[in-house]
């Protein structure tokens, strides 16, 4: 039997194992004769037929160099395997390996480095005090959602007098960069509605009180993902002047209008009120349980600690990156093109991303490991029932249902889908039943 490997293991920092490898003597010169009996087999010397040169001759031809790189190109994988099988590790990328000693008649040494899984320490939920405050549904609210459902029939009148919040503006607007007026975002006598989400908030902050042909001025910072290249990141100087003021007549509330609004569902403004009111009450708890899983999962991460492997952070940033190379494909740009428009190399904008790819990994790592103390791995009967329920609510999938339950993707992604269900609720549940 041939003696076995000997496997000294270190834990390293970043979730990594550093192995160091003594190769007994017996394989290593194993190992030798294999890769010269190969070597001569497709060796071609003059005066030779090939495979029938002398082996001191053919290993004389190629040089020691040669002989020992084809030895370490064939032993290696096999002892990295042996070495990984005997400490039962599970490696999650290709290990690093070195070679610190190899020749024949001596046992060789190898130095290798793997990133593994981390190890989560998972703080307890009971003991954490996440902020699960509450919303009410106000009187504010209910009038300005009834607003809104009224919107669309409100008459739209010229009035000469200043801009105030609600009203529609004409404006002619014009944006300068570095002394530039960028003509792409240049317009003329564009009607705006002086509202939250409508406008830029800086134009907002400028415009009510201004009166025609008046003209303000907003500094604006443009996202980075903006797509003027010339604006993108940028502060510009957005100038804005009036060239007309409209007012919005919203009509009269009354029983006419609330059984033409819902549909003939309610005969009186009362009725409809409460309708509407019931309706908000809905999206508010919808909001709201939204809100605590989100910070009941902020708590748990914050105050659970693991280090996330370069290799997962490396591979996260790859799949967001060939996500966005898609993405700007469908747009008619190369990847090469818009990071020379942003300014910035490859590795300037995966370093840029690099924190956020850390902390989504975080979060998946603790929530995965909370999954698995609680035993909320789904079955393959579980994946298949929840499959099933969302493509019956999907109208472009619910004909494909056979195909997904035999994609291996497919399956993989319902199933993350419904361990994250599965966690939340069950997150919502402890953290709830210890406050």
């Amino acid at each position: 039997m041939p003696a076995a490997l000997s496997v000294v293991t270190e834990q390293l920092p970043k979730s990594q194992v550093g192995m160091t490898i003594e190769v007994p003597t017996e394989l290593v010169d194993a190992t030798y004769e294999r890769v010269l009996n190969r070597l001569v087999s497709r060796a071609k010397i003059e005066g030779f037929r090939p495979g029938r040169a002398p082996r001191a001759l053919v290993e004389a031809r190629l040089g020691p160099a040669v002989v020992r790189e084809e030895v370490v190109e064939t032993m290696i994988p096999e002892v990295i395997r042996q070495a990984l099988e005997e400490k039962s590790i599970d490696p999650i990328d290709n290990p690093d390996v070195e070679v610190l000693e190899l020749e024949r008649g001596r046992p060789a040494r190898l130095k290798a480095t793997v990133s593994v899984m981390p190890e989560v320490t998972l703080a307890d939920i009971t003991t954490l005090h996440p902020d699960l405050h509450g919303h009410e549904v106000t009187d504010e609210m209910l009038e300005r959602r009834l607003e809104e459902v009224r919107e669309p029939m409100a008459e739209i009148t010229p009035v000469e007098r200043e801009l105030r919040l609600g009203d529609i503006a004409v404006i002619d607007v014009e944006v300068e960069v570095g002394g530039e007026v960028i003509e792409s975002e240049t317009q003329k006598a564009m009607e705006a509605e002086l509202k939250e989400g409508v406008l830029r908030p800086e134009l907002l902050a400028v415009l009510p009180g201004t009166f025609v042909d008046e003209t303000r001025e907003a500094k604006v910072t443009f996202p980075e993902e903006y797509g003027d290249p010339k604006l993108a990141g940028n502060e510009a100087t957005m100038r804005v002047t009036v060239r007309g003021v409209k007012e919005k007549i919203l009509p009269p509330l009354d029983d006419a209008l609330a059984k033409v609004l819902s549909d003939g569902a309610n005969e009186t403004v009362e009725s409809y009120r409460e309708s509407v009111r019931e309706d908000l009450e809905k999206s508010v708890r919808a909001m709201e349980k939204l809100e605590r899983e989100q910070e009941i999962v902020r708590v748990l991460v914050e105050a659970s600690s693991v280090e996330v492997p370069q290799t997962l952070v490396d591979r996260e940033l790859t799949s967001e990156l060939e996500s966005m190379e898609r993405s700007l494909s469908r747009q008619g740009l190369k990847l090469d093109r818009y990071l020379e428009y942003l300014g910035k190399t490859l590795d300037q904008w995966m370093a840029d991303k690099r924190p956020d790819a850390e902390e989504r990994l975080k979060i998946d790592l603790v929530l995965a490991e909370f999954a698995r103390r609680e035993k909320l791995e789904p079955s393959d009967e579980d994946v298949n029932s929840f499959l099933e329920e969302q493509a019956a609510k999907d109208g472009e999938l619910k004909d494909q249902v056979a195909e997904l339950k035999k994609s291996p993707s497919a399956r993989r992604y319902f199933a993350s889908r419904l361990r994250r269900l599965r966690v939340l609720d069950r997150l919502v549940e402890v953290a709830g039943s210890s406050t």
